[in-house]
C-alpha cells in the first residue's frame, strides 16, 4: 500500500498544519491513513505523521472521521507488512488519548502485541519499526483508560515479556514498556492481587531456564522489571511536567518486584 500522495504535506506542515482551503477532509484523512502505512520511512514517519498528530490534537480530524481512522488502524494489526502493523499503535494512541475508544480496538491490540515476532527497532530500508516500544505506548494509554480493564493490560505486558525471541532490546524498548506497565499500575481500582498477579507468569519463566547464556527474552524481561522497580520507587512522570504519580499498592509492588528480580 504505497502512499501516492496528491497533497503536499510538507507545505501543510510548514503552514502550521493548517488544512488547505476548500479541501475535502474525508479525502485527506484517507490519504493520511495510507501514508502512515507506507514502506518509505520518509513518508510514514515524516510530515504526514506530524500533520496527523496535530490534526487529531486540534480536532481537525474528529467524530466519525477519527473513529473511521481508528478502525483502519485496528485492522492493520493483522496486516502482512511490519511497517503497517507497528505504526498502527502510534495512531491509535493519538486517537484514544484524545478520548475515543471502540471495544474492538483494544481487542485487536491484545491479539497482536504479544504475538508479534518482528521486534526490530530500526531497519536500514524501512526505518523505525519499533513494535515493542510503539505497542507499549498504546498499552500505557489503554491501561489508564477508564473503559479498559487494567489487569488485562498487565497480562498482555507479561505475555509480551515471556514470548520467546532472539531480539535483545536495544532501543529503549525496556524503558518504554516499563513506563507503560507503571502507568497501568496507577489505576486506583486495581486490587492487590491484580497489581501483583501478572508477575507470576514472568517469575515462572525466569525460574525455568538453566544457568548459562541468558536468553534474549529473559534479559528483556529483567531489564523491563528493573525499570519498573525504579519507576515504582520514584513515581511515574505524568508526561506533562507535573508531579509524579504514585502506583496503587506501591509498597507491595516494590516488594514483589524485588523478590522476582532476586
Amino acid at each position: 500500500m504505497a502512499c501516492r500522495a496528491v497533497t503536499d504535506w510538507d507545505e501543510i506542515y510548514r503552514s502550521d498544519s493548517t488544512p488547505p482551503a476548500g479541501a475535502d477532509l474525508d479525502d485527506l484523512t484517507t490519504e493520511l491513513a495510507t501514508c502512515l502505512g507506507d514502506a518509505d520511512p520518509g513518508i510514514r514517519d515524516g510530515t504526514p505523521h506530524a500533520v496527523l498528530r496535530t490534526w487529531i490534537a486540534r480536532d481537525v480530524i474528529a467524530g466519525e472521521r477519527r473513529a473511521w481512522l481508528g478502525d483502519q488502524m485496528a485492522s492493520r494489526f493483522a496486516d502482512p507488512r511490519i511497517e503497517a502493523r507497528t505504526f498502527a499503535p502510534l495512531v491509535l494512541d493519538m486517537i484514544v488519548s484524545r478520548g475515543d475508544l471502540r471495544p474492538h480496538w483494544p481487542e485487536s491490540f491484545v491479539r497482536w502485541y504479544p504475538a508479534e515476532t518482528d521486534l526490530r527497532g530500526h531497519d536500514e530500508k524501512l526505518g523505525w519499526l519499533h513494535a515493542v516500544a510503539h505497542g507499549a505506548d498504546l498499552l500505557g494509554t489503554l491501561g489508564r483508560h477508564p473503559e479498559v480493564d487494567p489487569a488485562g493490560m498487565l497480562d498482555v505486558a507479561a505475555a509480551r515479556l515471556i514470548a520467546p525471541t532472539d531480539h535483545l532490546y536495544a532501543e529503549r524498548e525496556d524503558e518504554r514498556l516499563g513506563y507503560a506497565i507503571a502507568l497501568t499500575l496507577t489505576r486506583p481500582q486495581l486490587t492487590p492481587r491484580q497489581s501483583l498477579g501478572w508477575l507470576e507468569t514472568i517469575e515462572e519463566e525466569l525460574n525455568s531456564f538453566t544457568p548459562g547464556i541468558t536468553p534474549a527474552h529473559v534479559s528483556n524481561a529483567l531489564r523491563t522489571l528493573r525499570m519498573l522497580y525504579l519507576l515504582t520507587h520514584l513515581g511515574v512522570p505524568d508526561g506533562h511536567g507535573g508531579a509524579r504519580i504514585q502506583l496503587t499498592h506501591r509498597d507491595s509492588i516494590m516488594g514483589r518486584l524485588a523478590a522476582v528480580l532476586s
